[in-house]
């Protein structure tokens, strides 16, 4: 699968469906068939969209944790924890579950943003307090992790 570029504003309606922009189902027209899993994100109040087979890859390398470890058991039940299997519909719309729009404090107004191979989905407030909060630090973060020297850690 291609990257995903863009970050778009838009609405959900009443019923909680998403209008996917017209960009993005450009960028996912050849995986829109195969469906998506729409998970909570791990480190702030968002929704990650994963691709069909971009979801079945983690899965096969979360398949590979040793189960008789605790840990591995904890973590992999926290990671799927209200994971849903979610389709796009004929008329372009993405049914946002009850429960994952709660979690995200989702209300009408939303940000569907790229995050390399997922798509990030937001309270479009979230998103700017993530966006202002992480500006601070940004240039030192960038320094960190895009700016080494050799060729195993950044890009030069």
């Amino acid at each position: 699968m291609d990257l995903i570029t863009g970050t778009y504003d838009c609405k959900v309606d009443a019923k909680g469906r998403l209008m996917m922009p017209a960009a993005i189902k450009k960028q996912l027209s050849s995986v829109i068939p195969d469906g998506f899993v729409l998970r909570r994100s791990v480190f702030q109040k968002c929704l990650e969209l994963y691709p069909m087979s971009e979801w079945q890859i983690l899965m096969q390398k979360m398949n590979k944790l040793n189960k008789f470890k605790k840990k591995n058991n904890d973590f992999i039940r926290r990671f799927t924890a209200g994971a849903k299997m979610v389709e796009v519909d004929v008329n372009g719309r993405l049914l946002i579950p009850k429960d994952l729009t709660v979690f995200a404090n989702i209300s009408k107004n939303i940000v569907v943003a790229s995050a390399i191979n997922i798509i990030e989905i937001w309270d479009k407030d979230l998103y700017e307090q993530a966006i202002d909060d992480a500006a601070v630090d940004f240039a030192d973060l960038a320094e960190e992790v895009m700016g080494q020297d050799d060729d195993d850690y950044g890009i030069s």
